[in-house]
């Protein structure tokens, strides 16, 4: 038979809930597995809505079978006498155990170490599921994820067993009901109080009955839905809001706006959800975009409609919780809710644009950055200085003086009433005044876009200023906080500098700039003044992790990866090249061979200083060395020409021929030659091949 469990609370978290949903059903249906009440194939299904965590599980016995278990009695030593009887104390071990002198004969000798011990073989007796339940329930309400516990009072003698009287419970909400079923029978459990039964509630408002008696475990989902009103199904819920959505918003001819948080958001805070369109005035389309979609999501949970090209319309659409015939007085609520809230963000944008961007550079000098890193203002010079350097490096006089203007406005949106209301549109506002203002476009955009990328996924700035602005602030983070030891470890870091340096990774390839990582560390530290800690090195590994980690979510395998960053090179923008033709090398047939012959090569090169110098035509005395020679000197042009191409594949491809000449070589030459000048003329002969064979990445590292 099938068993349901639900546990029904005041309305839980609406951010929590879905994780505290699926991890209410996983640890129950694992803790009744690992009874043997449950098979490891057993369907589990959660359920989960404001005022409910639920679980159904499949092919739930109603007792474990037996299981064979041996017990360790003690060594054979101490046990038996000399005579072979038992001694008191493993009688008084027995006795401990149930059993009495009559099972000594059964006990089985076995080695235990270095001793002999007698072993008892016994049949356990398989757990009840009122039993088994009963852990698996408390086990599971003591681990569930819950990010902040609720301390409440509850008068005992409501449940049977109960004493009368007042005691404390600490759970995420107060819960008030207890439902176990298996099949049609109750399963009697407690947890948090409650003694379990059949009755649960649905909807506040528009379920059909005040209770709901549940039949079976099989019945829940449905008998919620026809007689409590309530969709208990938390993906069932969300799937119906996101069809809903889209033909309200069809029947517009618009889209709603695409958020998965907002979506798993709303479909916590309904259990019988109805999608409703509503209006606002015009005249606040006049306000930014980011704004009103902004406000309408994070204080109204509104889904903001929008047109074909992504721009923002005057209709938005709202889930609500109860279905009226007649949903207009709904509607008109939530507009009259709505009109402040826009009109707040039309206020802040109005009152904003009356003071220059450029005005309030001068009070950043009086907001705190950090204790030990000085003002807002301070930074802002920082920032300017590593911009300077990065757009000269980049594209001249004139990027830098873009790029340097764009640093200089960058923070000054912090100080206006807009990002004062709303702190997710820093820079995105700043954009805006800068282009009410007259700032070029350029500047412009890199003001907007020099916080990105923000997460993984993100976009990266648009324009060449933006690119410089983004790197300049992200590296000055980095060697900032580094210097002053605010270094992340383990699972911390507070001020996000992992998700920096990613920033900086992905702007360096994605973008291909030929920027050396090394340099622009330390243009980042020489902006800092005297005294600042100097940790260049630190940032440098720093930043070389969180590339391996990077190009091995690009699908890159560890040795691929391994084999491009062995090579340490000061430039990133071409490593996505390298890393593809490190992949179509290694499909060759000959590669494997190569990869051991070039670790073999590096490991002779490595115990010898006599390799330099070079490769003298009179000392190659042995064919297969000969032969070497001649087919690097065909084949390494061609590598060459291809890598200064750019074409990392093919130069690789082209080593292929090498093959047989370096078997041949390593076959008939003898490298450490009693003769010192044919011993440094093989060792160059091999350098030559190292260097040849390891100009796109270390093949060594291929070898497996």
């Amino acid at each position: 038979m099938n068993l349901l469990v639900e546990l029904f609370v005041e309305e839980l978290p609406p951010k929590a809930l879905k994780k505290l949903g699926e991890a209410f059903a996983t640890l129950l249906a694992d803790g009744l597995k690992a009874q043997g009440l449950a098979t490891a194939d057993a369907v589990v299904t959660p359920f989960a809505s404001p005022r409910r965590l639920a679980v159904h599980v499949t092919a739930v016995v109603a007792r474990a079978a037996d299981r064979a278990q041996q017990q360790k009695l003690m060594p054979v030593a101490v046990a038996l006498d000399a005579s072979g009887a038992p001694t008191p104390a493993l009688l008084k071990k027995l006795a401990a155990l149930g059993a009495d002198a009559s099972v000594v004969p059964q006990l089985k000798r076995q080695p235990d170490g270095k001793a002999e011990a007698l072993f008892l073989d016994s049949l356990l007796p398989g757990a009840t599921l009122a039993e088994g339940l009963q852990k698996a329930l408390a086990e599971a309400v003591a681990k569930l994820p819950i990010p902040k516990v609720m301390t409440y009072q509850l008068e005992q003698g409501e449940g049977a067993g109960f004493q009368p009287g007042w005691t404390s419970v600490n759970f995420v909400r107060p819960a008030h009901g207890l439902v176990a079923l298996h099949g049609a029978d109750v399963v009697p459990v407690s947890v948090l109080g409650l003694q379990s039964g059949r009755e649960t509630k649905g909807h506040r408002f528009e379920a059909a009955v005040p209770v709901v008696s549940l039949k079976d475990a099989d019945r829940y989902a449905a008998q919620l839905r026809d007689d409590g009103a309530v969709i208990a199904s938390f993906a069932e819920r969300r799937a119906d809001i996101v069809r809903q959505l889209g033909e309200a918003a069809a029947r517009e001819g618009l889209q709603p706006i695409d958020d998965d948080a907002l979506l798993d958001e709303v479909t916590a805070l309904v259990e019988r959800p109805k999608v409703l369109l509503c209006r606002f005035e015009p005249e606040f389309l006049a306000v930014p975009q980011e704004c009103l979609i902004l406000t309408m999501k994070a204080n109204q949970k509104y889904f903001p409609l929008l047109d074909a090209a992504g721009r923002l319309t005057d209709r938005f659409l709202v889930v609500s919780n109860i279905r009226p015939a007649d949903p207009g007085r709904v509607i008109e609520g939530n507009e009259r809710v709505v009109r402040p809230r826009l009109a707040d963000a039309k206020f802040f944008f109005d009152q904003d644009r009356k003071k220059p961007l450029a005005s309030r550079v001068a009070q950043l000098g009086k907001v705190v950055y950090h204790g030990k890193l000085g003002s807002q203002g301070e930074r802002v010079q920082r920032v300017r200085a590593i911009a300077r350097a990065i757009g000269t490096q980049l594209g001249g006089p004139v990027l830098a003086q873009q790029a340097d203007r764009a640093a200089e406005l960058a923070k000054a949106d912090l100080l206006t009433d807009m990002v004062g209301e709303f702190p997710e549109l820093q820079g995105v506002m700043g954009g805006y005044y800068a282009r009410h203002d007259g700032e070029t476009e350029a500047v412009a955009f890199a003001v907007e876009d020099h916080y990105k990328p923000r997460f993984a996924g993100d976009v990266l700035p648009r324009g060449d200023a933006g690119v410089v602005l983004a790197l300049a602030d992200k590296l000055e983070t980095l060697a900032g906080l580094f210097g002053i030891g605010q270094i992340p470890t383990g699972d911390k870091d507070p001020f996000a500098l992992r998700r920096h340096a990613l920033g900086v990774i992905r702007l360096l390839i994605e973008r291909q700039l030929p920027l050396a990582v090394p340099e622009l560390v330390a243009t980042a530290f020489k902006a800092f003044p005297e005294g600042h800690g100097q940790s260049q090195a630190e940032v440098a590994h720093f930043m070389v992790d969180r590339l391996t980690g990077y190009l091995r979510e690009l699908g890159y395998s560890a040795q691929e990866v391994d084999a491009v960053t062995a090579l340490r090179l000061p430039g990133w923008d071409r490593l996505t090249q390298r890393l593809a033709a490190v992949r179509a090398f290694a499909a060759l047939p000959e590669a494997q061979a190569l990869a051991a012959a070039n670790k073999r090569v590096g490991n002779i090169l490595k115990k010898s200083d006599d390799a330099a110098g070079a490769v003298h035509d009179a000392l190659l005395v042995e064919p297969a060395e000969r032969a070497l020679a001649d087919a690097l000197a065909a084949v390494t042009p061609a590598a060459d020409r291809a890598f200064d191409a750019g074409d990392y594949t093919a130069s690789l491809k082209s080593l292929a021929a090498l093959k047989s000449p370096v078997d041949a070589f390593f076959d008939a030459v003898m490298v450490n030659a009693d003769d010192l000048a044919l011993r440094r003329n093989r060792l160059a002969l091999l350098a030559r091949l190292h260097g040849a064979m390891n100009r796109v990445a270390d093949l060594s590292r291929l070898a497996s």
